[in-house]
């Protein structure tokens, strides 16, 4: 055709091989050349000059430029492939229907009112420990994975969790996610692992104390970054100063690096106000910059909801009553001698390491605590680590004449014991390290005299142990025969967990009960030093195995393991972090959970620290009966002003003093008392609950996800057509179940998770898959590799059927239609895709569109070889019916798709950028006045704490922070419909024609 003929409008084939292109636009030079600007079918903008010698391979395309030749059966078969895999386009919840989950009003809710309208994602989910936060991100990284929206999703957590998640996200969502194990990244020596795995799982400190990992990392990006137990990557002010710790550096770098950042925690709130600002500044810094006194504004960027609020679907309360019960009990005169000579030993280690200073004080203190609460756990234990002590200070003493000594440093910070910063495994070994080697001996001849003290404490531990006379243990031992040693309703054995602190108490426990019971396996035992695996195991063995009746931990059990088999559960040592104490409790009480659980708190009434936890327990128990069991919830956020430990270790050291002990019997009726009706009522103000209208449009978008899902009958259906085609082998075993005897090495090849050769038992519907049953069955769904790998390849083989089209026969239709599918996308100025959809919709030779059925190729019958059949093809309207189908879209669907999508957005957009302007203008208007002030002190003379051009530097700063802001939000608030896609067309005939 001629250079001439050449205009907008017009779709010609020729210019790119295999592809109609329509001309936007055309810009002559010369006579003999011409500029260019075209759309393909995929709806992208291209460009090209165009030469007279060109003319020749430049046609008008034909029929819309598909000729509708493609065998019917191909083009059913690919369709089918191609509706299935982007089906997260039309079933709003696609992830639900494919993943073996039974999710929760509150986990729907998440996952699809909080979760996915946010986009791109900044948010902290903080419902309480054992709602089912790791359920609630599985659905969203698959639902993300299902619509296109990630491919690359990294998901960092505590170290013991992490095979946790990597099982939960395989067994449950079918998503094969890789752990960074060291032989991962000794096998990518030479590559950036981050690059080369696109779905990862990280240990937290793995990545925070690793340089060479975290260059690599930052060198990665990532469509979804999940931090879990994310309250550990911290921040703190001392004094004026910042304080950063790895992991809030980690935090910061993950934040820049990721499109959608995901923070999970069920203690969002360390207790201070503004270090709880300072997690948030990961989410968005600069709605939270700065030092404000006000409580912070987290709508729209935290969803917290309290046990005690969450219902079933039916409106049931989802958690029983939770009981914590005191039991104090009196030491023997032998016990209570000790007691008083081992914290007159503390209390005077104590009081030399505070005329000492510095962080010797600290290390002291600290390794003086462990001791005095090791006196509290058990004769066993303090009899144990008095002998330790006493053989490293001798040792110490050695080094001292050698010229060898050193002084021990904490690992880590002591300050920050109290912030959750630590989980308890490194706790565990801090104390381990400390306990034994702090003291503030230094010369030989105090050693000598610490060592004789030691001796004598050794002597009194000794006999008090061997006496056997153990007033706790007759107390447990009380419990255990009252509530574990009885059989339930059901003539079975009840389970029952036993919280201490210590190693030594732990091994004399699992002893004891053993002998209690006559059943040394009925025990089983997890501290620090157990590994993941064995934890596993012993986990799977307590959970399943009816004659495993008791598990004594330390706190390393009290973070991610799921133990709701039992219900009843003893502190035998009460930890001196009250966040400890729901997360011990929330290790029974957790989805699931059945059983009224209760918890007996055992405390030696006549000692210092016993004085402190009884006051306690009495104000914690008086304000569940006004509250129920939420006062657990915030027990951690209530003393903010004056840690529990401190109050204990006052009590140590001047407990008999009658100003010190009223003091902290005010403090603890302050914090737990009105204290927490405060938090209370405040939590009540920003925490979700369920009301009778949630529960109706929770109901009403349930069902329309129901009549819109993806039905396992199609993908079975689909499955089995295209694998058959593609040379596979595929059995019925029995009714609804498969066997698959032959993969073949096409379908397996270059795929990214690994594909067997053979499946022994597979299915398509999680409802025939036994809870309980002994044959496991592979379910073949979305994000199953086989599945896709056959989805993808049937594409790869037959989609060129989808580009060509074919004929198709309908008996509802009077006249020819042109069946189209197509995607919409809304977008913003940034370029970001906000909403997707797809659907399929009919087009007459009138140009008018009607919407089709979810998939109308199903029922349509493939059209004979008749020359009416090839004379239909040449229709003529059938040449502009694709663009009269994409005006009628934009004309009548797309405003409607639009104007929900931006109202939806701009409410959240417009609320960001209030939040945002408030913080940013008010500190920076404060460094400005703080400027200001600097500069009269400079000019007088006087030394200002920070120069004013400091100050003006910092202000600056902030405003162009602002402006920049601004700016994207902006961006982000305008929002555009893109030209609907049409992926695919079909031409349909009245079944009459034949």
């Amino acid at each position: 055709m001629l250079l001439e003929e050449l205009k907008p409008g017009l779709r010609i084939e020729g210019l790119i091989p295999a592809e109609a292109l329509t001309i936007i636009a055309v810009q002559r030079h010369g006579t003999d050349a011409l500029e260019l600007t075209y759309k393909t079918t995929t709806g992208s903008l291209g460009q090209q000059v165009v030469f007279r010698k060109d003319e020749s391979r430049l046609r008008i395309a034909r029929s819309g430029g598909r000729p509708f030749d493609a065998p019917a059966s191909e083009f059913k078969l690919a369709a089918e492939a191609q509706r299935i895999t982007l089906a997260g386009l039309f079933d709003p919840m696609i992830a639900v229907a494919t993943s073996d989950v039974r999710p929760l009003p509150h986990q729907i809710r998440a996952v699809y009112g909080e979760l996915l309208p946010r986009t791109p994602l900044r948010f902290l989910l903080a419902d309480d420990p054992g709602a089912g936060k790791t359920i609630m991100a599985g659905l969203y990284v698959k639902e993300l994975i299902l619509r296109e929206d990630v491919k690359r999703c990294l998901v960092v957590a505590p170290g013991g969790l992490v095979e946790q998640w990597q099982d939960e996200l395989f067994f449950k969502f079918g998503l094969r996610f890789d752990l960074l194990t060291n032989q991962l990244i000794e096998a990518k020596a030479n590559l950036n692992v981050f690059e080369t795995n696109p779905l990862l799982i990280a240990r937290m400190d793995q990545l925070s104390r690793n340089e060479r990992l975290q260059a690599q990392l930052g060198e990665s990006e990532w469509d979804l970054v999940i931090v879990d137990e994310a309250h550990r990557m911290g921040a703190h002010y001392f004094g004026g100063k910042l304080e950063k710790t790895k992991r809030f550096q980690l935090g910061e770098s993950l934040g820049r690096i990721t499109r959608h950042l995901l923070l999970m925690t069920a203690t969002p709130h360390p207790g201070k106000e503004e270090d709880f600002q300072l997690f948030l500044t990961l989410l968005d810094k600069d709605r939270f910059e700065g030092r404000s006194k006000t409580t912070a504004d987290t709508s729209g960027i935290m969803r917290r909801m309290i046990k005690e609020d969450l219902l079933t679907f039916e409106g049931r309360k989802l958690f029983p009553e939770r009981i914590a019960e005191t039991v104090p009990y009196k030491l023997t005169r032998l016990e209570y001698d000790l007691y008083e000579q081992v914290t007159a030993y503390v209390r005077e280690g104590m009081n030399r390491a505070e005329r000492i200073g510095g962080k010797r004080r600290n290390t002291v203190g600290f390794a003086l605590t462990v001791l005095q609460r090791r006196l509290a756990s058990s004769p066993e234990a303090i009899y144990k680590s008095l002998v330790r002590r006493s053989k490293r200070l001798e040792q110490k003493r050695h080094e001292i004449l050698a010229g060898t000594y050193r002084e021990a440093e904490p690992p880590i910070d002591l300050e920050g014991l109290d912030t959750d910063d630590f989980s308890a495994e490194e706790i565990e070994k801090v104390e381990d390290e400390l306990l034994d080697a702090a003291t503030v001996a230094q010369t030989v001849d105090e050693f000598d005299a610490e060592l004789r003290e030691l001796t004598e404490l050794v002597r009194v531990a000794e006999q008090v142990r061997n006496l056997g006379t153990d007033r706790k243990w007759t107390e447990l031992s009380a419990i255990l025969r009252d509530n574990a040693l009885t059989r339930d309703a059901n003539d079975s054995p009840r389970k029952l967990i036993i919280f201490t602190e210590h190693r030594d108490t732990l091994a004399y426990l699992t002893a004891r009960i053993g002998s209690l019971t006559g059943r040394p396996d009925a025990v089983k035992a997890i501290h620090g030093g157990v590994h993941r695996s064995e934890r596993r195991q012993i986990t799977e063995e307590f959970t399943n195995n009816p004659e495993c009746q008791f598990l004594v931990a330390t706190d390393a059990a009290g973070e991610g393991l799921n133990l709701q088999a039992a219900h009843l559960m003893v502190n035998y040592d009460l930890p001196w972090n009250p966040n400890r104490i729901e997360q011990r409790f929330g290790r029974i009480h957790r989805i699931g959970q059945q059983e009224i659980c209760r918890l007996w708190n055992l405390v030696a009434s006549n000692t210092r620290e016993g004085e402190v936890f009884t006051r306690l327990l009495l104000k914690i128990e008086e304000q569940r009966k006004a509250y129920g069991g939420k006062v657990f919830d915030v027990l951690g956020e209530a003393f903010t002003g004056t840690p529990l430990r401190a109050l204990l270790m006052d009590a140590i050291q001047y407990g008999e003093r009658p100003d010190v002990k009223a003091r902290m019997h005010r403090v603890i009726d302050q914090s737990v008392g009105d204290g927490l009706k405060d938090l209370l009522d405040e939590r009540a103000l920003v925490s979700d609950h369920f009301t009778e209208a949630d529960f109706a449009a929770l109901d009403a978008s349930m069902r329309n996800a129901h009549t819109r899902r993806l039905q396992p009958h199609y993908i079975e259906a689909a499955f089995k057509a295209a694998f058959t085609r593609l040379g596979g082998r595929i059995v019925q075993r029995e009714r609804r179940h498969y066997e698959i005897t032959n993969v073949p090495a096409h379908i397996r090849a270059g795929k990214r998770a690994p594909i067997a050769a053979r499946y022994g038992r597979v299915t398509f519907d999680l409802s025939s898959v036994p809870a309980d049953g002994p044959a496991h069955a592979d379910v073949l769904a979305l994000g199953h590799p086989l599945h896709d790998a056959v989805m993808d390849e049937t594409l790869r083989r037959f989609g060129g059927a989808l580009n060509a089209g074919t004929v198709l026969l309908s008996p509802e239709l009077a006249e020819p239609h042109l069946l189209v599918g197509m995607i919409e996308n809304v977008a913003d100025a940034t370029g970001a895709s906000i909403a997707r959809r797809f659907g399929y919709a009919y087009i007459d030779s009138n140009g008018t569109v009607t919407p089709a059925e979810s998939a109308p190729h199903l029922v349509l019958d493939a059209a004979p070889d008749t020359p009416e059949v090839s004379a239909a093809k040449n229709l003529p309207w059938l040449a502009d019916a694709e663009d009269r189908a994409t005006s009628w879209i934009i004309s009548h669907r797309q405003p409607e798709y639009l104007a929900a999508v931006r109202s939806r957005r701009s409410t959240e957009l417009a609320r960001t950028r209030q939040l945002v302007t408030e913080r940013l203008a008010t500190e920076r208007d404060r460094l400005l006045t703080d400027a200001a002030l600097a500069g009269r002190k400079e000019r007088l003379g006087d030394k200002p704490r920070e120069s004013s051009d400091s100050l003006r530097g910092k202000a600056i700063e902030l405003d162009h922070r602002l402006r920049k802001r601004l700016e994207l939000l902006d961006q982000q608030a305008s929002m555009f419909a893109k030209p609907p896609l049409i992926v695919t067309a079909a031409l349909v005939l009245p079944t009459a024609q034949e």
